[in-house]
């Protein structure tokens, strides 16, 4: 009787500290699993962040590009009106004989000024300054502008 009232305790004990050993090492196991799961899910947020915040950099300076580029080509569209203008400025008649011819003799001067002015730069006759080419290059620029803006009835 003592036999079986020890081995009925014995295995009833027994299986108790096994059940409740077994429990505390799974309970371990399952929160040593959620922090390894939490750590990796907080890696792959921070990952994640890091490039939406690159993204949103990339998207950014390409906004900024565009609106410098768009910028730069109306600058530049205006320049080539007002020039245009600035040309046909030039062969307004105003009505006073002397100013018209004047208006119809300088133009043609000034052109054939300059083109003897790279012809001799070119043929090493004459040095020319950055400032007299940039001049004569103007010069031609108005002329031969006038010219064909004429011809296109402009």
């Amino acid at each position: 009787m003592i036999t079986s009232i020890l081995s009925f305790l014995g295995g009833s004990v027994f299986r108790m500290l096994w059940g409740e050993i077994s429990s505390w090492l799974t309970k371990a196991q399952d929160h040593k699993h959620e922090l390894d799961r939490m750590n990796l899910q907080a890696e792959l947020d921070r990952g994640q962040h890091e490039r939406q915040l690159e993204s949103l950099k990339v998207q950014a300076a390409l906004g900024v590009k565009t609106i410098q580029v768009q910028a730069e080509a109306t600058i530049s569209e205006l320049e080539t009106q007002g020039w245009l203008e600035a040309v046909k400025g030039t062969t307004k008649a105003i009505g006073i004989a002397w100013v018209d011819g004047w208006n119809a003799v300088i133009r043609p001067g000034v052109a054939t000024w300059a083109i003897i002015m790279i012809t001799l730069g070119e043929f090493g006759v004459m040095v020319l300054s950055e400032d007299t080419l940039a001049v004569t290059g103007a010069a031609l620029g108005i002329y031969l502008a006038d010219r064909s803006l004429m011809k296109r009835g402009k």
